[in-house]
């Protein structure tokens, strides 16, 4: 007679009988208070009750950890949140708006410690049209401009938009930031943030504050265009 074969009980089986069983431990305490266990700090045996306390702390210094990067990034988004809202009020009480890119520039460097800033408008009205801002930028420029849909964060490959800056040469990393009037397709200006640090403008960084910093241009050199 041929009797069939019994599998063997596998690690999963009893980890499941265990799982599924909550009251085995109880009606034999003695196991539970037997059991041991290897320490991967020690390497030293010790009792399912003192790993589980080791894994409980291990849980709280994970999460301690997680609580002091929570608050450093909120500490840091605060300070860019003072920041931007001392650069824009700088925008709202400027009156005249033949001052505004300069106002522009000179918070920007002022508040985010940006160590060269430079703007160029086009198609501004006919009174503005002799200001330095106005001045200098080519075809070629604009059509960049245009067909940039984020900010341009990287190296400085002798775009000639660094050459607007004081210093081209110390321009190791680069910001380009189009401004735009609401909805519009077209750029109207560009708007240049240049460091000697080369990780300053990394190309994989986020953009998502630029944009914000385009807007807000964008929004107060508007009153220059027609």
């Amino acid at each position: 007679m041929t009797h069939p074969t019994i599998a063997p009980i596998t690690e999963d089986d009893i980890a499941n009988y265990l799982a599924n069983t909550p009251d085995f431990f109880e009606r034999h305490a003695g196991v539970l208070g037997a059991v041991q266990l290897t320490s991967p700090h020690s390497h030293r045996a010790v009792s399912l009750q003192e790993r589980q306390a080791e894994l409980l702390r291990e849980k709280i210094k994970g999460l301690e950890l997680k609580a002091v990067e929570m608050i450093r990034h909120g500490v840091e988004n605060t300070a860019i949140a003072d920041k931007l809202q001392r650069w824009t009020r700088e925008l709202l009480l400027t009156r005249e708006a033949r001052e505004l890119p300069a106002v522009v520039a000179r918070e920007i460097a002022a508040q985010f410690q940006v160590p060269q800033v430079a703007i160029k408008v086009w198609g501004v009205a006919p009174e503005f049209a002799a200001e330095p801002c106005a001045q200098g930028a080519s075809d070629d420029v604009m059509t960049f401009a245009s067909s940039l849909t984020a900010p341009y964060c990287g190296a400085n490959p002798g775009l000639e938009a660094a050459q607007w800056l004081a210093e081209p040469a110390a321009a190791a990393s680069l910001a380009l930031i189009p401004l735009r009037a609401s909805g519009a397709p077209q750029a109207f200006g560009l708007l240049v943030l240049a460091s000697n640090d080369a990780q300053r403008f990394a190309a994989d960084m986020g953009t998502s504050f630029l944009v914000r910093i385009g807007e807000l241009s964008s929004a107060a050199l508007s009153r220059l265009r027609p």
